[in-house]
Formats: C-alpha cells, structure tokens, sequence
C-alpha cells in the first residue's frame, strides 16, 4: 500500500506535469497498476484490516429472535436465554447495536378494550357560548359530564345546573353508586 504523499506525488505528476504512468511508475519505483489505482481513485488509501468475527456472531440470529418478540430486553437476560458461557461486554455492546433495529411499540397501540368495560368521564365548564337547541347559544352557567366509551368512541353528554346545591350532591351520589358497583 502506498503512502498519502505517494499518492498525492502520483496525482499531481500525472495531472499537473501530464507525465505518463509509465514513467511515473519508473521515477518513483512502484508498480504501474499501483499507479493506475491512484491515478483512479479520489480518496487517499486508507488501511482497513478486514474485520474478525465476534465471538458473539455465532448467536447473533437468536438475539435477533428475543429482540423481535421482546425488543426492550436487557443483555443480561439475552446472555441468559443464549445460553453463552463468555463475557459480557461484547455481547452488551452488541445487543444495544441490535435494538436500534428493534423499537419498542408504541404503547398507545397496544391498548385493547373490549365493549362496555371502560368509560372515560370528564366535566367541562364550557368557557363561550354553546347550542342550546332551536338555533340558539348562549352561555348557561351549567357543567357539562362528558363520557367517551373506550370500544366504540361514543361520546355522550349531560349539562348538570353549575351552582346549585344538588348538582354537586348528585356528582357524588353517582360516584359513590358507581364504586360500589364495580369495586365490590
């Protein structure tokens, strides 16, 4: 392999003084297909020893296997399920290369419901006016229960009277009745 200033001399006596590759090679005592690389090439040479295996290579399918069904899976569980009796270091560095090709799901989307188990209730204290029905809006000092079913996305709400005594009173009434129901 020659060195960056051989390749450099190579290129600038070939491209500046027009010297053949002939006489290029005889000047400076190197090969003329060595020459015609340089010549080629738009990079300096650089040494690249061809990579060893990893002692890790070998189980590496069968990482790839648990980071498939379990892509949030620590090294040492992996060393565990492989089976390898080494250290690990390499193994560590290797799962954590591997995992970038892993991502974990999102866990949004693997939310299930089924029909009628859950309901999300929320108050809403509407800020501006709403419809209240025969073209009408207006502003009704009222709050609003808003309840989203989780299967379906229904939505469904009731306006309850803001400032009255028994509003409050029937918002826990409801939600004394509703622990008793499904924590019992």
């Amino acid at each position: 392999m020659i060195s960056v200033e051989d390749w450099a001399e190579i290129r600038r006596l070939h491209r500046a003084e027009q010297m053949p590759i002939r006489a290029i090679a005889r000047k400076l005592g190197i090969s003329r297909t060595t020459v015609r690389r340089a010549v080629a090439s738009d990079r300096p040479p650089k040494y690249e020893r061809a990579p060893k295996g990893s002692i890790v290579d070998a189980a590496e399918p069968r990482i790839r296997e648990l980071l498939e069904v379990w892509p949030d899976m620590p090294a040492t569980v992996v060393d565990e399920r492989i089976g390898r009796q080494h250290g690990m270091t390499v193994l560590r560095d290797r799962v954590r290369e591997l995992k970038l090709d892993y991502p974990p799901a999102d866990p949004a989307s693997l939310t299930v419901h089924e029909p009628g188990e859950l309901v999300q209730c929320d108050l809403w204290f509407p800020p501006s006016a709403i419809p209240l029905g025969l073209g009408r809006t207006g502003c009704p000092p009222v709050l609003v229960m808003v309840m989203v079913a989780g299967y379906s996305r229904w939505i469904m709400a009731r306006m309850l009277p803001r400032h009255h005594r028994r509003s409050s009173r029937f918002l826990r009434i409801k939600q004394i009745r509703y622990r008793r129901v499904h924590h019992s």
